[in-house]
């Protein structure tokens, strides 16, 4: 058998098993998406580029890709950024945004086989955004979070507390909501020390439960460190799950 040809039935074999991740900017205004590989784990698309508004941009990700997906917004040509910032650069390349930002976090074919994902706001907020498996999937059916969209489609800056506010550099608008940790810096309010366990960092007892903001805003993102065991995604792909990532869903 001709030896090119084995290669390019290998090639179509491994792009067929991998998956695919469009990104979609529905937001009014351009958005710079920022990508960051896991450790041991590729940085797709050299980290970022530009999406106008109403644009899409679609790639494929290895098999196993573990990661996360940030909106970066208010960028010049030098790629400095107001929000999600990753060094002053349009692609990041291994540098990950400054928060707070709005977090989209996969890990594909993990324990069991599934992929898992979810939508963190325990960096704070810049972003509505939304992860939405699209096919080739497997679904059981049998709860709210198998394959089933996750996300934060709520506008958080407009409900943000005054006192975790983030605007532009004129001070015009509310660009961002950081999370307390960011704010405060305490072991309470960043789960260290004491506070490092789910048991331990019960937010019910902070002097202000800043996640409930979050949480009742968005209840299907999770809003602080210990919060992702009940608001994590699965879904079994058939053979590979398929997604859309979407910003202002």
């Amino acid at each position: 058998m001709d030896l090119k040809f084995i290669l390019l039935f290998i090639l179509t074999v491994a792009i067929a098993m991998a998956h695919v991740i469009t990104i979609k900017n529905n937001c009014p205004f351009t958005v710079w998406p920022g990508i960051i590989g896991n450790s041991e784990h590729s940085h797709l698309e050299n980290g970022g580029f530009l999406l106008g508004s109403q644009k899409t941009h679609t790639f494929n990700t290895p098999q196993d890709w573990a990661g996360r997906i940030w909106g970066r917004t208010r960028c010049n040509s030098k790629g400095k950024c107001e929000t999600g910032n990753c060094g002053n650069k349009i692609q990041c390349n291994g540098t990950v945004g400054v928060p707070p930002v709005s977090l989209a976090e996969m890990t594909f074919t993990g324990p069991g086989g599934l992929d898992y994902y979810d939508v963190s706001l325990a960096d704070g907020y810049n972003l509505p955004i939304r992860i939405l498996p699209t096919a080739q999937f497997t679904s059981s059916k049998k709860g709210k979070y198998d394959c089933t969209p996750a996300g934060c489609v709520s506008d958080l800056n407009k409900r943000c507390p005054s006192e975790l506010v983030v605007r532009t550099s004129g001070g015009s608008s509310v660009v961002a909501c950081k999370s307390a940790c960011a704010k405060f810096n305490t072991d309470t309010y960043c789960c260290r020390g004491y506070h490092n366990t789910s048991a331990t960092c019960n937010t019910s007892s902070w002097l202000k439960n800043y996640p409930a903001y979050f949480k009742a805003a968005c209840p299907d993102a999770y809003s602080y460190v210990y919060d992702d065991t009940i608001t994590t995604f699965t879904c079994r792909g058939n053979p590979s799950t398929n997604y859309d990532v979407i910003f202002c869903p």
